[in-house]
């Protein structure tokens, strides 16, 4: 399974501030703590987070956030596939700082670990980045030959406030500033109209829905039979444990697959199939590495899972796209195989001491949120 959306660094806030909307939350709850998270605090959130998506049958995700070399350090002990961006967000100083620490990290970590870790250039939002710091980003990008990652129209307030500060969609700022020439990762997508549908036919890239973590923060409905039809990629993540509480994507291809179906109240909306698809070949073409991962091929990574199915709510078997995606959850996984290297078997992460990670968190926590 490819999670092509988080914030792995996040797993020290699941559960500490639900039932807010998206900018109560980031402003009120999220922000100020981040504030205080220093690098050993984000290297082992991120190696609880890594843990967790082993167990439940991640082998690659993408992830954007600050600190990230301590996620990179954290997939390389793990031995996770990642696609890593260091957050840019705001103007000034502190956006040029951090254009040098997202450069920085491509120079230390792309490719590294015979390839299995990534860096693409990661502006957090069009309300976030403002002109200048948006600009710097695609050049940056271009340079470095690297994809963008951003997030994108997952609420109605962004539309609003696009409109205010700028006299145009998110789709349109993005456009005007030359992201689209990238390949692009498009975080959410909850809003988009007709006219962004026409633009993003043309590009390289495509969607990321995070259906969890949209219906938890009140952030709307993403039309994916829409999408699919118009011929854009959808790929599936879970965005942080924050706002989703889980990282488990079998969570995330059930939850897609009803809201397709209840949104147009048509049991085929969305198949089995077609949402599995979403969360393996889909999710490596939306963030361009589907020439090395997403389905089980000659020539490809052998990142691999192992279900178990001699379990009572896995019998009997009539579909096995059905069966995935219906009825398998994350701890069903018994084996966790990336590039050809065991780093689950029989539910034992390899890697790590998954008990002192626990433990090292919870007193993180303690500090943090007292």
């Amino acid at each position: 399974l490819i999670n092509a959306q988080t914030h792995v660094g996040m797993s020290l806030f699941r559960g500490c501030a639900d039932e807010h909307e998206l900018m109560e939350w980031l402003q009120h709850d999220i922000w100020p703590v981040e504030d205080k998270m220093t690098a050993g605090d984000v290297y082992s959130a991120s190696l609880l987070s890594g843990i967790e998506m082993i167990k439940s049958g991640t082998t690659t995700f993408n992830d954007q956030y600050f600190f990230e070399e301590e996620t990179a350090r954290a997939a390389e002990k793990l031995g996770l596939r990642a696609i890593l961006s260091r957050c840019v967000i705001g103007d000034g100083e502190g956006a040029l700082k951090r254009l040098e620490d997202a450069e920085n990290l491509f120079n230390n970590w792309h490719n590294k670990c015979d390839g299995r870790i990534k860096v693409c250039v990661g502006p957090h939002a069009p309300y976030t980045c403002p002109p200048d710091t948006l600009r710097r980003c695609v050049e940056l990008a271009d340079r470095l030959g690297s994809p963008i990652h951003i997030h994108y129209l997952e609420t109605k307030d962004e539309v609003k406030q696009m409109n205010e500060m700028y006299g145009m969609t998110s789709t349109e700022y993005l456009k005007k500033y030359g992201v689209f020439n990238n390949h692009v990762m498009l975080a959410h997508g909850v809003h988009i109209d007709d006219a962004s549908i026409v633009t993003l036919r043309d590009i390289s890239g495509g969607i990321v829905h995070n259906p969890i973590s949209n219906m938890k923060l009140g952030s709307g409905f993403a039309d994916i039979k829409k999408l699919h039809s118009n011929g854009i990629n959808v790929a599936l993540g879970t965005d942080g444990q924050g706002s989703t509480n889980t990282l488990d994507m079998f969570e995330e291809i059930k939850l897609c697959a009803y809201l397709q179906k209840g949104m147009y109240r048509s049991a085929s909306a969305l198949s089995a199939e077609d949402v599995i698809k979403m969360a393996t070949i889909e999710g490596a073409k939306v963030l361009g590495i589907d020439s090395e991962v997403g389905s089980l091929e000659e020539n490809k990574k052998a990142d691999i899972i192992i279900i178990g199915l001699d379990k009572s709510h896995l019998q009997p078997i009539h579909n096995i796209y059905s069966l995935l995606a219906y009825s398998v959850n994350g701890a069903d996984v018994e084996t966790t195989i990336i590039d050809g290297k065991i780093v689950m078997e029989d539910r034992k992460v390899l890697n790590v001491d998954e008990h002192q990670v626990i433990r090292d968190c919870e007193r993180i926590t303690e500090v943090l949120f007292k």
